[in-house]
């Protein structure tokens, strides 16, 4: 299955960081899912949870807030 590299991080730790088949964000406008090879784009997070899919299963994590930024098959979260 097909993946991406995604980073979940805020000022001095990094929560997550490597391979992922699916994230799913709480967008500002709504909740929506990044998938391998995804069009690029930046948006800001609202307050809720991220849910991480990979190989060896799935991942929460709850955020207050934060900027994604998706492009060339890498997400970046900045909380």
């Amino acid at each position: 299955m097909s993946t991406f590299h995604l980073i979940i991080a805020s000022v001095g730790e990094t929560r997550f960081e490597g391979p992922a088949i699916s994230a799913t964000f709480p967008g500002s406008a709504g909740e929506f899912t990044v998938l391998a090879h995804h069009e690029p784009f930046v948006t800001t997070l609202k307050k809720g949870v991220i849910t991480v899919r990979r190989d060896d299963g799935t991942k929460k994590y709850s955020i207050e807030n934060g900027v994604l930024e998706c492009s060339n098959n890498r997400t970046v979260v900045l909380l």
